[in-house]
C-alpha cells in the first residue's frame, strides 16, 4: 500500500493530481461532473477577472497534433460574481477549490483575492503569466518588482494559501524569488509559451489573436526544466503543469521537485476519468520501484 497524500502550498491533498485553470472550471455543473467522474484532488477555476470578459472570436484553439495545442481564448470568463457558485460546487463534494484570478493592477488583484476568500476559496492562484492578453498576465508577471508588489499586497489582505502561476521565462528564477519573498505559499509552473500558427494558403495567422499559448506535450520538457531549476534554487512548494497526459508525466514533475500537478490539455481529448488513470499509474509506479510515500519521490532527481 502506497501513500499518495501530499501537502502543497498550505493545502493537504489526498493525491497529487488536480485540474488546471481553464478546463471545466467556469460552470458549476461541469465542475460537479469532473469531480464525480475524475475525482481530482482539487479543482482550479477558470481565471476570473473583475468583470465579464468575452475573450477573442473563434478560432481560439489550434490542434497542432501530437497532443499539443495553441490557444488564445482571451481570458474569457463570466467575472468574479460567479465565484461563490464555483466554490460551492466543489465544497459539496469536499473537494478543495483554488480560485484563479487576473487583475490589471495591484489593487484589482487584492480586491479579487478578497472576494474569492470571502466566498470560501480553499486557496487563491494569481495568474501572472497569461501570454496573450494585453494589460494582464505576463505583462505584469514578467517584471519581478511588479510581481513582488502584487503578491505582497494580496498576501496582506487574505489568510488562505496563495499560489502564483508563472510562465517559462528567462528570468523565472528572479520572478520566483520575488513571489516567495512577497508571501507566496506555492509556485505553479508553468503557464503556456507564446507561439503562432499560420495558414499557408490564406497566408494569415489562424488564431484571431494571432499569437497564442503553446500547451500540451510540446510544453512538457520546458515545464519540467523550469520546475527542476526553481526547486534546485529554493526547495519551495511547486505545482507542475504542462503536458501531463500519462502517469510518466506526473512522475517527471515530482522527481523534478513538484509536490502536485495540474492537468489541462489531457482533458481536451479525454474524459474526466483520465485523472483516475493517472492516479492508478502513480500507485503502480511507486509499488514497482518500492516507494511507500509520495514524499520519497519529490525532488528525487536532485539526489542522483
Amino acid at each position: 500500500m502506497v501513500r499518495l497524500k501530499t501537502k502543497v502550498g498550505g493545502l493537504t491533498l489526498r493525491h497529487p493530481v488536480m485540474t488546471g485553470s481553464g478546463v471545466l472550471g467556469d460552470n458549476p455543473d461541469l465542475i460537479e461532473r469532473l469531480i464525480n467522474e475524475g475525482a481530482p484532488s482539487a479543482i482550479v477555476t477558470k481565471t476570473l477577472t473583475k468583470s465579464r470578459r468575452e475573450g477573442y472570436l473563434p478560432p481560439v484553439i489550434v490542434d497542432l497534433g501530437c497532443d499539443s495545442f495553441l490557444n488564445a481564448v482571451g481570458l474569457a470568463n463570466p467575472g468574479i460574481d460567479v465565484v461563490r457558485e464555483l466554490v460551492m460546487a466543489g465544497m459539496k463534494y469536499s473537494t478543495p477549490v483554488i480560485v484563479s484570478i487576473a487583475g490589471s493592477d495591484v489593487e484589482e488583484f487584492a480586491y479579487l483575492a478578497s472576494v474569492s476568500e470571502s466566498s470560501g476559496a480553499s486557496a487563491i492562484e494569481l495568474n501572472l503569466s497569461c501570454p496573450h492578453v494585453k494589460g494582464l498576465g505576463a505583462e505584469l508577471g514578467r517584471d519581478p518588482n511588479i510581481t513582488y508588489e502584487v503578491v505582497r499586497n494580496v498576501r496582506s489582505v487574505i489568510k488562505v494559501p496563495l499560489w502564483i502561476k508563472l510562465g517559462p521565462w528567462d528570468n523565472v528564477i528572479d520572478v520566483a524569488s520575488k513571489s516567495l519573498s512577497g508571501g507566496a505559499d506555492a509556485l505553479v509552473l508553468v503557464n503556456t509559451l507564446r507561439g503562432m500558427k499560420i495558414d499557408i494558403y490564406s497566408g494569415r495567422p489562424i488564431l484571431t489573436a494571432h499569437i497564442g499559448g503553446l500547451s500540451g506535450r510540446a510544453l512538457h520538457p520546458i515545464a519540467v526544466r523550469v520546475v527542476y531549476e526553481v526547486y534546485r534554487e529554493f526547495k519551495c512548494d511547486i505545482v507542475g503543469v504542462g503536458g501531463v497526459f500519462d502517469y510518466e508525466g506526473v512522475i517527471e514533475f515530482l522527481l523534478a521537485g513538484a509536490r502536485a500537478v495540474q492537468v489541462v490539455s489531457a482533458l481536451i481529448k479525454n474524459p474526466p476519468t483520465i485523472i483516475r488513470e493517472l492516479v492508478r499509474g502513480i500507485e503502480g509506479y511507486m509499488s514497482e520501484l518500492g516507494f511507500k510515500d509520495l514524499d520519497e519521490i519529490v525532488g528525487y532527481a536532485h539526489k542522483k
